[in-house]
């Protein structure tokens, strides 16, 4: 549930507003003047959705701009299809090692 508070909340009833942001991990919207002002949460909710911010930035500067949900979705189609060819991860590192050798040997003309 949303928790939306007019900012003179903070002054006046703090015990409620920390018990919402830290005991319930909630985030409370405060309003000023009817109008959005800030929000409050915890310094762990708000770590953790910096960390997650940064791990979509990276993967967006490697890949692109992947919709992480379709491929999860994708994937799990295509390990429950019964006609697909699923690899060991031992078959997977032996396949990777392998086109290695070969980019190198043309590289290098080994």
């Amino acid at each position: 549930m949303i928790n939306i508070r007019p900012v003179s909340d903070l002054r006046n009833k703090y015990p409620e507003i920390e018990e919402l942001v830290l005991k319930e991990n909630e985030a409370v919207y405060l309003t000023k003047n009817g109008y959005g002002s800030m929000v409050v949460m915890s310094i762990d909710k708000y770590s953790k959705m910096i960390q997650e911010l940064e791990i979509e930035k990276a993967i967006s500067k490697k890949f692109g701009n992947v919709e992480v949900e379709k491929v999860l979705d994708d994937m799990e189609k295509e390990i429950n299809n019964p006609n697909a060819k699923l690899l060991t991860h031992e078959e997977v590192f032996s396949e990777l090692r392998r086109r290695l050798d070969e980019e190198l040997y043309m590289v290098e003309g080994i």
